[in-house]
């Protein structure tokens, strides 16, 4: 379904981008904090990362804070359950980096 639970801190591609996504690791996005929605786990990326991953921020994410988002992920293969829909499998080039 997708790596284990870790904590996905900003992490940059060749050439700045593409970024991994907070909440699966996937490298699916062009870049951070511009609310461009993953793909894989249909996180919106606002900025939100591993300092204040515990808090429910609200906005695009509504009531999710990102670790809880991760362990939707890691159960269902999305961020939210509601959301599986939405979602894709990863591409062997957006696997996580090690």
């Amino acid at each position: 379904m997708g790596p284990e639970m870790r904590n996905y801190p900003v992490l940059r591609g060749a050439e700045d981008g593409p970024y991994a996504c907070p909440c699966c690791g996937y490298v699916t996005l062009d870049e951070r904090g511009g609310f461009e929605i993953c793909p894989v786990c249909f996180w919106e990326d606002d900025g939100q990362d591993d300092p204040d991953a515990d808090v429910v921020l609200g906005g695009p994410n509504g009531r999710l804070s990102l670790t809880q988002a991760r362990r939707n992920f890691l159960t269902s293969g999305a961020c939210e359950e509601a959301m599986r829909d939405h979602v894709r499998p990863s591409l062997p080039e957006e696997q996580p980096p090690v």
